[in-house]
């Protein structure tokens, strides 16, 4: 992550770009100034940057030189990551997120501290959806504004596009499926791909390459190496979300459970579950009051069942899928090292 010195200078131009932005909205009005202090916290205080280092290191696995406009434009993809986790976190009814209150308590809190009018959730909620939007809308701010010039912003249009219909389609399916209670494997791999699989890895690698001006076969060659690996990705996020360690993701254990997630992992337990293990698992599945028995008896299923084994095997897969596509074109070997590196750390993380 730090080679190039990426995560430094994606930083400050996140907090370069942060700073026009909070000056923009105290302009307006100061009671604006909480939420440039929270987006700020957001998206400064945390974060692995592995969306910009995919961006970045499909840039120069394809060819481009080192630029800090690119730099700058890959940094644009961490608002549209801080957009979609704080709208999964008032979904999902998540208290916290990075060991930190979720947006949409902070706000809860600062309307209840405040001591103004109205219902202190319902301030919260609505905050946060609209916190979400401006970090979306500053996607797009910061791209445009990040100095690449005009041909080549519009090259990356189509795919910056795409990637934000995506995720925003990916996340209506995953509420759906918890609607319907979809537990099929094929349902859970499509919410995968579309929830955070194509965002993650795909469209970033896709965006380096559409900033380098690559040839098809680059562009071919990232897709099939980003979506198994995005999956593989997601994969793992699915079990940290049942078997991590709080202190290390930042959120309580067992909250994927507690929220009814219809994971790949969930999913395979059903379908190796017997009768008492699959009644166990509809009536435990998206109780928010479960407790740490209750979690243990579900992660208890999912280990018994083989859904955990199968889980690690289709990453291990999916991992190795994606690093064969590499060797299909010529990339320049620097890039090519630092995207087996990045392969390793998505899918090998504890947060």
């Amino acid at each position: 992550m730090d080679r190039a010195d990426l995560r430094t200078r994606v930083d400050a131009a996140l907090g370069t770009f942060l700073a026009r932005r909070r000056d923009h909205l105290k302009s307006i009005d100061e009671a604006l100034l909480p939420v440039a202090d929270a987006i700020e916290q957001f998206v400064l205080g945390g974060g692995k940057r592995l969306r910009p280092a995919f961006a970045y290191w499909g840039y120069r696995a394809a060819g481009g030189a080192d630029r800090d406009e690119v730099v700058a434009g890959a940094a644009a993809l961490e608002f549209v990551q801080a957009s979609a986790l704080i709208h999964d976190d008032v979904m999902d009814g998540s208290d916290t997120r990075r060991g930190e209150p979720a947006m949409h308590r902070r706000f809860a809190s600062l309307h209840r501290g405040s001591k103004w009018l109205g219902d202190p959730d319902d301030f919260g909620t609505a905050s946060a959806i609209l916190l979400g939007d401006l970090c979306l809308v500053w996607s797009d701010d910061m791209l445009h504004s990040s100095g690449l010039d005009p041909v080549t912003l519009a090259r990356a249009r189509g795919v910056f596009d795409d990637m934000r219909t995506e995720v925003t389609v990916g996340q209506y399916l995953d509420i759906h499926t918890q609607a319907t209670g979809d537990t099929s494997l094929q349902r859970a791999s499509l919410v995968a791909r579309f929830k955070s699989a194509k965002y993650t890895v795909e469209r970033p690698l896709l965006l380096g390459a559409a900033f380098a001006d690559a040839p098809p076969e680059i562009f071919r060659a990232y897709e099939a190496f980003g979506l198994p690996l995005g999956e593989a990705f997601q994969l793992r996020d699915d079990v940290l979300g049942v078997f991590g360690d709080p202190a290390v993701t930042g959120k309580p254990a067992g909250d994927d459970l507690r929220e009814g997630k219809r994971t790949y992992l969930v999913a395979a337990a059903f379908e190796a579950a017997d009768g008492e293990q699959a009644r166990q698992l509809r009536e435990g599945l998206g109780d928010p009051n479960l407790d740490e028995a209750g979690i243990q008896r579900l992660r208890e299923i999912i280990t018994t069942t083989g859904a955990l084994a199968r889980t690690e095997e289709r990453i291990a897969e999916l991992t190795r899928s994606a690093l064969a596509a590499l060797g299909t074109v010529r990339l320049d070997p620097e890039g090519v090292e630092v995207l087996t590196q990045l392969a390793s750390a998505a899918t090998r993380r504890l947060t």
